[in-house]
């Protein structure tokens, strides 16, 4: 501990936030890359080429060139996947509780079986049959 002072720790702490904090950025403007729906193939390879081949340089003209309308792309993500949940949520609290239905059916072949219209066996295929 003694040849590694606490400075170079500190030192070493930050490079590697900073070398995290460059692969998220690199990943985030990847992914924007392919999601933007404004270029066509060509520019997409072009932009991804290169921020791979010269990524200091790539990511920071993307930056200064697109990163005014990454935001509204994320903006737009968000959206669809909030109207996608809404619109699950609506169709699923619109259909009737298929229980209910369930529920009916089985208190009417509890009365078959009771007053002897149906068999043991016969009940039990029917609610086998119910509920699967």
């Amino acid at each position: 501990m003694d040849n590694y002072p606490l400075l170079n720790i500190f030192w070493t702490m930050l490079e590697l936030f900073l070398w995290i904090l460059w692969f998220f950025l690199l990943f985030k403007i990847i992914t924007d890359i392919f999601r933007s729906n404004d270029m066509g193939g060509g520019a997409k390879a072009g932009w991804t080429i290169f921020v791979i081949l010269l990524p200091f340089l790539g990511v920071l003209v993307y930056l200064i060139v697109r990163g005014g309308s990454m935001h509204e792309r994320d903006l737009d993500q968000a959206k669809q996947a909030d109207a996608a949940f809404q619109d699950y949520v609506r169709r699923a609290a619109a259909g009737t509780p298929p229980s209910t239905n369930h529920v009916d059916e089985l208190s009417k072949l509890a009365e078959l079986k009771n007053s002897g219209a149906l068999s043991e066996d016969e009940y039990r295929r029917a609610k086998d049959k119910l509920l699967a």
